[in-house]
């Protein structure tokens, strides 16, 4: 790998870069292709680049609100290369909700959907970015042109999940899960630290299993019928009872809960005093302006 130089334009404060190749913006990955810039944030958490490009989203040979497949556009972003963890929980003054407090570097879990935002708006705070969800709001609205981080949505999700790859896992057959997720069969009924598994081929871990993944997106089994084809957000909240999706295996996961375009729909918690989903965590992303895409060009 040759070195990168950075421009100050990628985030505030100093900024470690380590690179692979990268696709030009707009452009399907290509099988073995990579398509990421790994940063570590002023807040010291390890990100990385995804080139935005499109994809076949969804599938027609597994559940019902899997299809029908269809072709989707994302935008460049960057996204978390572990899923959060305890110690950054607790690190944007957040006391940890989790089951299993034996290692700092177990992802959080039995997180709210609205936690996993306040997360979010405190961390951008953190690194001087502007939060992306307004509080003051019932639904925490969620502003995508902002700076700051946020959680991916569906489509940014299984697009960084594919890694370029149209199948069920992005590395092959479900014979290979055990290399790259903790699921049902070797999880151990835990969690387990965030990156003993091999990472896909854009370099991020534990999407195919540990714990699954809050998204910004409301739940529709119907969606994917008339979804937008670029940068889809989800459809409208539609009222209290509203569940937003999960997505990728957790550590009590079937095989093929754990495939890339396997979707859930899990009720937020933000109401219920008594909300437990020990599979249930997140990770971060955030959008890139055009000077910031063009930064990282110039290297």
């Amino acid at each position: 790998m040759r070195p990168l130089t950075y421009l100050p334009m990628l985030a505030a404060g100093a900024v470690l870069l380590s690179a692979c190749q990268e696709n030009k913006p707009g452009t399907e990955p290509k099988p073995g292709e990579s398509a990421v810039v790994e940063i570590t944030t002023p807040s010291g958490t390890a990100m990385v680049f995804v080139t935005g490009g499109s994809f076949t989203m969804g599938s027609s040979k597994g559940s019902p609100d899997e299809a029908p497949p269809h072709k989707v556009t994302v935008s460049s972003f960057l996204m978390d290369k572990y899923e959060v963890t305890g110690a950054q929980y607790v690190t944007a003054q957040l006391p940890n909700p989790s089951r299993w407090h034996d290692n700092p570097k177990n992802p959080v879990e039995q997180v709210r959907w609205r936690d996993a935002k306040q997360y979010c708006n405190e961390r951008s705070l953190l690194e001087k970015l502007k939060p992306c969800y307004n509080e003051k709001t019932p639904d925490w609205d969620c502003d995508m042109t902002a700076n700051g981080y946020r959680l991916p949505t569906e489509a940014e999700w299984e697009y960084a999940a594919r890694a370029g790859i149209d199948g069920d896992y992005e590395f092959g057959g479900a014979d290979k899960l055990r290399q790259y997720g903790w699921f049902a069969e070797n999880g151990e009924q835990k969690t387990h630290p965030v990156g003993q598994k091999k990472p896909n081929r854009w370099g991020l871990h534990d999407l195919y299993g540990n714990v699954s993944e809050w998204c910004e997106d409301v739940y529709s089994a119907t969606y994917y019928q008339g979804s937008p084809a670029t940068d889809p957000t989800g459809p409208p909240n539609t009222g209290a009872d509203v569940r937003r999706v999960i997505r990728g295996g957790s550590w009590k996961a079937s095989a093929g809960q754990c495939r890339s375009s396997a979707r859930q729909g899990e009720k937020t918690g933000d109401s219920d005093a008594c909300f437990k989903t020990d599979y249930s965590g997140f990770r971060c992303v955030r959008r890139v302006t055009e000077a910031e895409l063009a930064a990282l060009k110039a290297r």
